[in-house]
């Protein structure tokens, strides 16, 4: 299955750098215990970084930033087919796991579940 992994990227952090990418690396390592599993996880922000780097996003919570961060969540779910909901309050997230929800595909909150 393609798995979204969604959970706290921004959210709790003050759009602290250190914080932020603390907070990719614990989604990166739901990640590989999925792939391990024979998965194929999938994280919005793999694809949203670059994308706002290429459009010249100077800042988190910029025009450009927020053009892509939730929206290729939104486009990446249409192709999915669970997401895994890690703890911790988020936004995105959240939004993430009602799109997943209004098509039908199941959301996982335990790792244990999918592997």
């Amino acid at each position: 299955m393609i798995v979204l992994v969604s959970g706290p990227y921004r959210s709790g952090t003050n759009d602290d750098p250190v914080l932020m990418a603390a907070n990719l690396e614990r989604l990166e390592d739901a990640a590989m215990a999925l792939f391990e599993a024979g998965q194929l996880p999938m994280i919005g922000e793999w694809v949203a970084l670059p994308l706002m780097r290429r459009a010249g996003s100077k800042m988190v919570g910029d025009n450009l930033y927020q053009k892509y961060a939730y929206p290729v969540a939104h486009r990446l779910i249409e192709h999915c087919d669970a997401v895994l909901r890690l703890p911790g309050a988020s936004t995105g997230a959240d939004e993430d796991i009602r799109r997943a929800k209004m098509r039908g595909i199941p959301v996982y909150y335990a790792l244990s579940e999918l592997i």
